[in-house]
């Protein structure tokens, strides 16, 4: 083993780590009486420490003020989601008008097909990638059927075309290609929650629009993650969720991004009066008039207690000096990860994400070697030492290094744990 995978040198790394100081705006659950070592960040991010000061803000100027609370200083709720509007766009490369928080990934989804899946008889079909996120699937499935058609000749589902499960650029390019002219939707991850596989979005929506379809995106796993810059890929419609990488709690509100290009688009939408234009919103007029961006697709009034912990994690955000400096870490601490399980512990892990930094962001989905039984043992027992990943059926552990708050030690631990694991 060279020095560059010794302790000491994660030791080294953490105290050269610029991010550092970031590692104390988190909450990190307690092991016995020690913090955990948390690689779940891919699936629920842990807690901002100034999440709880901007909830309990919001609960007392709602026992102070009660419905007054609407219209009074800074943190006022008729304008609260407008607080996270400039620095999401930053996260997700769009211009402010381009994106607003809501609802829950799903739902936007749909919200978003309703506007942008606008099936004919010639061109009804939707692409996805094959073994898509459940919901996903489910969401298209039944969009599908919804207008009449048969998921099983319109819902087109693109294999994996290399050895390891993953997905190769000109797969992609071909099935555009081949089904272009038929596709109303190409539908697409940033990132595949299961192999932990980044795509470029640039690229597909340029196939799609080539083909006369729309380009949408789930970013669900790729928001936080890695640079996402929107407005420059030309996508129509993007959505995501925010309690993943972006550590706004459990089920917490959504995202979405339409394109400027939309936002005074006359195509259908299902409309609410907060998508109504504010000026005359409360005017109460039985005419429906969005607002032009964004904003025009929300429905009901924001849910404040739910997007003053996406406030606090922005906030954090910025402080990091943004998905740059955040990317930086996240190949670095990644690639650490990488060599480390290349070199002692190959004979018990396969990684199945790409090797290339460019085709993943902070996760690394790994099998074990013996089926998926001895997967499973080896998760029980990281669990049980509080070293913290998920699992994914039928056969994959996911361990993601968030760049927030991992440290290189973390890494280092976790293939330690392994190595105890393998000799027991």
């Amino acid at each position: 083993m060279t020095d560059l995978l010794s302790r000491t040198h994660a030791m080294a790394l953490d105290a050269a780590d610029p991010l550092r100081p970031l590692r104390s705006e988190f909450l990190i659950p307690k092991h016995k009486h020690n913090e955990q070592i948390y690689f779940c960040g891919n699936s629920l991010g842990l807690q901002p420490r100034g999440a709880r000061a901007h909830v309990l803000q919001v609960l007392d100027k709602w026992s102070h003020e009660a419905v007054e609370g609407h219209f009074t200083g800074q943190a006022q709720w008729m304008t609260y989601h407008e607080q996270v509007r400039e620095p999401l766009a930053r996260v997700v490369g769009a211009q402010p008008s381009e994106v607003v928080a809501m609802n829950s990934l799903t739902a936007n989804l749909h919200l978003m097909m309703v506007s942008f899946y606008r099936p004919t008889n010639e061109r009804a079909a939707i692409i996805i990638e094959a073994g898509a996120f459940p919901s996903d699937r489910h969401a298209v499935e039944s969009q599908i059927r919804f207008h009449g058609f048969d998921p099983a000749t319109q819902l087109i589902e693109v294999q994996p075309d290399q050895a390891d499960g993953t997905l190769s650029m000109g797969a992609i390019e071909r099935a555009i290609g081949e089904h272009g002219s038929r596709a109303a939707l190409v539908l697409w991850p940033g990132i595949q929650y299961r192999t932990g596989q980044s795509f470029e979005l640039k690229k597909i929506a340029r196939l799609a629009h080539a083909q006369g379809a729309v380009a949408g995106f789930d970013l669900a796993h790729a928001v936080g993650n890695v640079p996402i810059e929107l407005h420059d890929s030309q996508a129509d419609f993007a959505v995501w969720c925010h309690y993943k990488y972006m550590n706004s709690g459990p089920g917490a509100v959504a995202g979405c991004f339409v394109h400027e290009r939309h936002a005074r688009t006359s195509r259908p939408r299902f409309a609410g009066w907060w998508g109504h234009e504010k000026e005359t919103r409360f005017q109460m007029g039985p005419q429906f008039v969005p607002t032009p961006g964004a904003d025009g697709w929300q429905l009901s009034n924001p849910p404040i207690l739910a997007l003053a912990p996406l406030l606090a994690s922005l906030e954090v955000f910025d402080k990091a000096g943004g998905m740059a400096a955040i990317r930086t870490k996240s190949e670095k601490i990644t690639g650490f990860l990488e060599a480390l399980i290349r070199a002692r512990v190959p004979e018990t892990l396969e990684i199945v994400t790409p090797s290339e930094p460019a085709r993943r962001g902070s996760q690394l989905s790994l099998r074990v070697a013996g089926g998926r039984e001895r997967g499973r043992e080896l998760f029980e027992y990281l669990s049980s030492v509080g070293t913290i990943g998920d699992w994914r059926e039928p056969d994959v552990i996911r361990i993601s290094p968030a760049p927030l708050y991992n440290k290189f030690m973390d890494v280092y631990r976790f293939v330690e744990e392994v190595e105890s694991w393998r000799g027991v």
